[in-house]
């Protein structure tokens, strides 16, 4: 397998992609529609490695090497060689699908198409393309530098070579795998924690207990390390919205019907620690 990765979407997990990519050694391009997008994408991965130096997670030479080895773009065209492209935009099916239509069109033979996306089925993604045994799942975890976890995905066709390959790149990049084998709507993570988050947002709604109280029964209750609703803060109200909605299109199963209340905050903007605001202030 070759060592160039290309990630599409310089936001907060496209830059975090491209983060442990180049420090597990990837050539990287790191491409996004303006030159603003790759200039925040840019500063992001300078300012998160720079706080790994600080903490003495990476050293200096290890932070310079991995910033060379990443080049920014406005060019859908530069990713053309790469020998994984890994799509970091929003969790839009419409917007995913005319990506990767194009991608299919300019990617080279034998290059494989990955979607990070917690929610959408790949099938559905792949669909796009005429080449569904190249596109699988990669499911990081926000923040990217942070986060162990990356869950793989294959859609009805994914090749196995696909999905070895996939494992290859994610386990280089420091993550830890697991594999999804039934291209289900949310996965396994996301359909877990959404289960969770829309009963504690409707005993929060309904008045049964504060925010505190709810996580604090899951963390001494059941050992988690955060509650379900400073998760949802933390990953993005916004995020969890579009997360339990996609599931709900897909499966009409009432468990993942988006509660009032988040629909509401997302509708004031308050998406959790980004904003300053979500079930607490920061």
């Amino acid at each position: 397998m070759g060592r160039s990765v290309a990630v599409v979407g310089a936001g907060l997990m496209g830059s975090g992609i491209a983060q442990v990519a180049a420090t597990g050694g990837w050539d990287v391009v790191l491409r996004d529609l303006d030159a603003a997008a790759v200039a925040r994408g840019r500063a992001a991965i300078e300012a998160s490695t720079a706080k790994f130096v600080e903490k003495d997670r990476l050293s200096e030479a290890d932070r310079d090497a991995a910033l060379a080895r990443i080049t920014t773009t406005t060019d859908l065209d530069a990713v053309a060689e790469a020998d994984i492209v890994v799509e970091a935009v929003f969790e839009n099916v419409d917007a995913k699908r005319e990506l990767f239509a194009e991608l299919d069109r300019s990617c080279r033979d034998g290059a494989v198409l990955a979607t990070n996306t917690s929610a959408i089925p790949i099938t559905k993604i792949a669909a796009a393309t005429q080449r569904p045994e190249s596109v699988v799942g990669t499911h990081f975890f926000s923040p990217v530098p942070m986060m162990a976890l990356c869950e793989l995905v294959r859609g009805l066709h994914t090749s196995d070579a696909t999905l070895a390959t996939a494992r290859e790149f994610a386990e280089s990049a420091g993550k830890t795998c697991i594999v999804v084998n039934r291209d289900v709507a949310g996965f396994v993570t996301t359909r877990l924690i959404s289960v969770l988050v829309v009963e504690a947002v409707k005993l929060y709604e309904s008045g049964v207990a504060s925010a505190e109280d709810i996580d604090l029964a899951c963390r001494l209750g059941f050992g988690h390390a955060m509650g379900p609703l400073a998760t949802t803060d933390l990953t993005g109200v916004d995020v969890l919205h579009h997360a339990t909605s996609n599931i709900w299109d897909e499966t009409a199963d009432a468990k993942f019907f988006p509660p009032e209340l988040l629909r509401r905050m997302v509708d004031a903007g308050e998406h959790g620690r980004k904003t300053g605001h979500g079930f607490y202030s920061y």
